[in-house]
């Protein structure tokens, strides 16, 4: 059944008129209607009918990118590397396409709202970067999304997140759970054994694979794998900053830390330098991502390098229909364990 405008102002309590205005955006209308009109667009997959250029074509020159946090340069880094490869056969201007970065802020209703608008405008791919958060109805919500998009021919295509089974979706997920585990593998190697972790948000997929292949590593090794000596937080260089405390108040004999990612490690070593203990010599300090800063950190930074433009650049070529897909919608992209100044052994 066809979902109309007067649906969308039954849903969200308005007149037809004001979802106009808001679809439109040619009219001011308070932020909290415009939510709630954009929430009812969003519930029932409406799609404004166009002009008639528009219609007469399934998709539009349009790609979308989403993002947790622009700012970012993980973010950032696959962000560009898509739009470096959207150009190609089947764009009107020379072969170009327009790029559109949204940034959610991590929020799964912004990102379910940005699919929305980029479902309306009729985008020809949608690329969405970073982890996803573990929460049913968000997950449920996010499927049906996806679903109606790769169903009107808008291709799809997750980079650095798990696949999403049963949307048509193309999927290039990172190894997070194997790099977890060798980082905390190299620590082990070297003599370490009272190891503290600093892990990203509890919601999001990537915190959750990361901690798992540290864990993993910890039991093969015979240690415990409890959250005694896991702090969580966000993926930034403050969170870093204040897990040091907290992980050294639970064992102050504490000599070595992982860390979510390079921006987060970065926050450790300076707390630590902060409480006068050297890195590697009294802490030996590991992150994740090869941020282009971890090579010139002071000690430069042992951490898993994931391949961000490779993998944004391939996940905007399959986007632009200019790469074939995976085998099954889906590509495990490794990352490599590389070794820098900041681990040695333990002091004996």
């Amino acid at each position: 059944m066809t979902v109309t405008l007067a649906d969308v102002a039954a849903r969200a309590q308005v007149s037809p008129a004001t979802v106009s205005r808001v679809l439109n955006g040619n009219y001011p209308v308070a932020e909290a209607t415009r939510e709630r009109v954009l929430s009812a667009v969003a519930e029932l997959d409406y799609v404004l009918n166009g002009p008639a250029s528009a219609l007469a074509a399934a998709t539009s020159d349009l790609v979308g990118i989403l993002v947790n946090d622009i700012a970012d340069p993980f973010f950032g880094i696959m962000a560009g590397a898509v739009q470096s490869e959207i150009g190609g056969p089947g764009g009107r201007a020379g072969g170009e396409r327009l790029a559109v970065v949204c940034n959610t802020g991590g929020s799964p209703e912004r990102e379910l709202t940005y699919l929305t608008l980029l479902q309306r405008q009729r985008a020809a791919a949608v690329v969405i970067t970073g982890g996803a958060v573990e929460d049913t109805e968000h997950a449920a919500a996010l499927g049906a999304k996806l679903r109606r998009l790769t169903d009107a021919g808008t291709r799809v295509v997750l980079c650095g997140r798990p696949p999403a089974p049963d949307t048509g979706a193309v999927a290039l997920a990172f190894d997070n759970r194997g790099g977890g585990r060798e980082l905390t593998a190299h620590l082990l190697a070297l003599g370490h054994r009272r190891i503290g972790y600093i892990a990203g948000p509890e919601e999001r997929t990537t915190t959750r694979h990361r901690l798992e292949g540290h864990r993993e590593a910890l039991a093969a090794a015979g240690l415990p794998t409890g959250s005694e000596l896991t702090v969580h937080g966000p993926y930034d260089r403050a969170s870093g900053f204040r897990a040091i405390g907290e992980l050294l108040r639970r064992d102050p004999d504490l000599t070595a830390v992982v860390a979510a990612n390079d921006t987060v490690a970065l926050g450790a070593c300076a707390a630590l330098r902060e409480r006068g203990l050297s890195i590697p010599d009294d802490v030996s300090v590991v992150g994740f991502d090869d941020l282009p800063f971890s090579v010139d950190a002071t000690p430069a930074l042992t951490t898993v390098r994931l391949p961000l433009h490779d993998a944004g650049a391939r996940a905007g070529r399959i986007a632009a229909g200019r790469e074939k897909e995976p085998s099954g919608g889906l590509a495990v992209v490794h990352g490599e364990l590389t070794v820098r100044a900041s681990t040695a052994p333990p002091r004996a």
